[in-house]
């Protein structure tokens, strides 16, 4: 542990892909840090008008136990809500001996279907805990909410009661308490949509370009850095 405080010491700039990143870079390091979010494709996604909205809840993730899968396979199976899970891994087995007749496996989802499986769910759950999560931020580009766990990535990408909701506890109850409140209805489309365009692929390049360039400039001219974000976000 010392020699990687040590280490990081020698760092001349942190670059965070999270507010959780960038609060562990300080507690850890005693270093400040700046946000860039990893990119994501929002292209690709779009949103299907209501009326082809399905009244599926969807998970698409690898099948891994810290993924917390079994949160949400609880969570419908003691509400009785149609669950899609998208996605293999080694944690299938007991996830399918859990699961209730509401919930179905999809196995691998290819490329080509995911947009269309992401646009037509009710909503999209992400009930584990991740330095940032791309699933969520996919499914938001397709219009839809997403039920997230209130930690790590999701506190950024995931905004209550705008583009979704947190649940607060890493439990089936805290989840199955806001499921039982919830409404896909009261979720602006269009909203949701364009919160997600704050984390494509695009504005990735020219933040994570512009970062670059004034690092170096300052470097060159002997002064303090400061980052001036492009795209004229507190970071």
């Amino acid at each position: 542990r010392r020699w990687d405080y040590n280490a990081a010491q020698q760092v001349d700039h942190f670059i965070a892909i999270s507010s959780e990143i960038k609060e562990r870079i300080q507690r850890y390091y005693q270093r400040d840090s700046v946000i860039i979010y990893p990119p994501v494709e929002t292209a690709r996604f779009t949103p299907v008008p209501k009326n082809e909205v399905e009244d599926y809840y969807l998970i698409v993730s690898r099948l891994i136990p810290y993924k917390r899968i079994d949160l949400a396979i609880q969570a419908a199976n003691e509400l009785g809500l149609p669950l899609k899970i998208g996605g293999k891994g080694r944690d299938m087995e007991r996830l399918q001996a859990m699961a209730g007749p509401t919930v179905e496996f999809l196995g691998y989802v290819p490329d080509d279907e995911l947009p269309q499986l992401m646009a037509r769910c009710k909503a999209f759950l992400f009930p584990g805990l991740e330095d940032f999560g791309i699933t969520p931020v996919q499914a938001q580009a397709a219009g839809r909410p997403v039920i997230a766990f209130g930690g790590g990535g999701a506190l950024d990408t995931v905004i209550p009661g705008v583009t979704g909701e947190h649940f607060h506890e890493l439990t089936a109850e805290s989840l199955i308490e806001v499921l039982r409140q919830f409404d896909a209805d009261k979720y602006d489309t269009d909203t949701i949509q364009r919160h997600a365009q704050k984390f494509d692929v695009e504005v990735f390049r020219h933040r994570l370009a512009t970062y670059v360039e004034q690092a170096y400039d300052a470097f060159k001219r002997g002064r303090t850095f400061s980052w001036q974000d492009p795209v004229g976000e507190a970071i």
